[in-house]
């Protein structure tokens, strides 16, 4: 399978209207168009994800006046998007057709391919508690890593086919728990990446 976007070249930066945070404050927030090719002929269903593996895995440095966040800090996964149940003969999610705009506490219906389910991403961890922002954040929410952080965000949007039409998910399911789920079913996968930074001192291509 391959995947691509429309929305940015692979491995190249990621404009800020794809992105949750800018440098004034909030971005566009739209998610970004999508499209895919060689799905398996067996495939019964698709799951796209979006994951970036370079957070910071001590949240107390996030944003802390007078601290850098250096390149060589141990990193974690935080996920922005998970999409399930994707029909096998849908080649393209167009941009902004499922996330347009920040929604303060979350989507809760985010738009998206008929008949797909999608999960909580990472934000509603993260703003777990925060009275203006706290909530459950379904569907696409995009990058906005921490402004003091010297590394280069990646962003992967990751592709698989699978043998199965539909996965045994809860309710608030979230990427960790797609990650489980699609363990023996993937046939085929793609992925493809972009980057994204806040900190003017870093060097995104």
């Amino acid at each position: 399978m391959r995947i691509s976007s429309k929305s940015f070249e692979h491995g190249q930066r990621i404009p800020a209207t794809f992105a949750m945070g800018a440098p004034d404050g909030f971005g566009g927030n739209r998610n970004p168009q999508l499209s895919w090719s060689e799905v398996p002929a067996e495939a019964k269903s698709l799951v796209l994800l979006c994951v970036d593996p370079d957070a910071p895995t001590d949240p107390s440095l996030v944003g802390k006046e007078g601290v850098e966040i250096p390149v060589a800090h141990p990193r974690g996964q935080f996920a922005h998007w998970a999409v399930v149940d994707i029909a096998p003969d849908v080649c393209e999610i167009a941009e902004g057709s499922c996330s347009d705009g920040v929604t303060k506490r979350g989507k809760q219906n985010p738009d998206g391919p008929s008949g797909a389910r999608q999960g909580r991403n990472d934000y509603t961890g993260w703003f777990a508690g925060d009275a203006d922002l706290g909530g459950d954040y379904f569907g696409y929410d995009g990058p906005y890593p921490p402004p003091n952080d010297l590394r280069v965000h990646r962003y992967f949007f990751r592709l698989f086919a699978l043998d199965v039409a539909k996965l045994d998910l809860p309710d608030g399911f979230t990427t960790a728990d797609v990650q489980r789920a699609v363990q023996g079913h993937v046939i085929a996968e793609a992925a493809t990446y972009g980057t994204y930074t806040l900190n003017a001192k870093a060097n995104a291509p």
